[in-house]
């Protein structure tokens, strides 16, 4: 039977195997906090995409 030490009086390594034995994965849960994007801020993208999006043709514009 080993003998008992307190944490705060092992050494090192002791308490990085002791650490390691006790942390676990978080499964499924993704712990990155998310938010839904703001829709009244500028999105680049969409702004550079407006031509990909717009099907009806405009007279006397030619697409590139």
């Amino acid at each position: 039977m080993e003998k008992f030490i307190p944490y705060e009086k092992l050494s090192k390594k002791e308490k990085r195997k002791m650490d390691l034995a006790k942390r676990q994965t978080w499964g499924e849960l993704n712990p990155v906090t998310r938010k839904p994007e703001h829709s009244k801020a500028y999105n680049r993208n969409k702004a550079r995409n407006w031509k990909r999006d717009y099907h009806e043709p405009i007279p006397g514009f030619i697409f590139t």
